[in-house]
């Protein structure tokens, strides 16, 4: 591991709550999501949401998202990738996971959130990364229209990146809308801490 990602790593486990002295507390995976708008590094909350990041995390070891885009710009939105390929076929995917929106995390900015149809229980591989405060998209109640969307981590590097992904322009693509002119492509997604426990 290189000198500049191991010191890294230590400032982020530091910033994420000083776990050498708090030895309870829940450890979260980091996963590198690289573009080619640059690098975005995520913090996962399996303590939250263990199926959803359980299986974010099945996903990431695949390879499944090399090559995948950005297919959804939305300003002061969000952005959503994770499913389709540059020329627009979607992948296929494992079985739908519970919905875990009812966790206590909010959809606040630069949060990752698992996206899904109107059934509230079909989110798969795709996922978005707010840009924007967006608590109206929070859990509410078991009903169909107030489960609500899972939060499951945080960018905690790559802020940028996700700006510059905000900002590009976008325009409608066949019966989609919000699609960027030029592709944003997820090039690689690697776990690059993962819990010791289970190494």
């Amino acid at each position: 591991m290189k000198k500049s990602r191991m010191v890294f790593l230590f400032i982020c486990f530091l910033s994420i709550g000083s776990f050498a002295d708090d030895l309870a507390a829940p450890y979260r995976p980091l996963v590198s999501i690289m573009t080619t708008k640059g690098e975005i590094i995520v913090e996962l909350r399996p303590e939250k949401a263990p199926k959803t990041v359980d299986n974010f995390l099945t996903y990431v070891k695949s390879g499944f998202y090399e090559n995948t885009i950005f297919h959804r710009v939305i300003k002061g939105f969000m952005i959503q990738g994770g499913g389709l390929t540059a020329d627009f076929n979607k992948k296929k995917t494992r079985e739908p996971i519970p919905n875990e929106a009812n966790n206590g995390l909010s959809n606040r900015k630069y949060t990752i959130a698992m996206a899904r149809t109107n059934d509230p229980h079909s989110a798969a591989a795709q996922f978005f990364i707010n840009t924007a405060t967006n608590d109206k998209l929070d859990f509410k109640n078991q009903s169909q229209s107030g489960w609500g969307y899972c939060v499951f981590g945080r960018v905690i590097k790559g802020m940028d990146v996700v700006d510059a992904i905000e900002a590009v322009k976008t325009s409608s693509n066949g019966m989609m809308n919000d699609v960027p002119d030029e592709a944003v492509v997820i090039t690689k997604a690697t776990v690059i801490s993962e819990d010791p426990k289970k190494e």
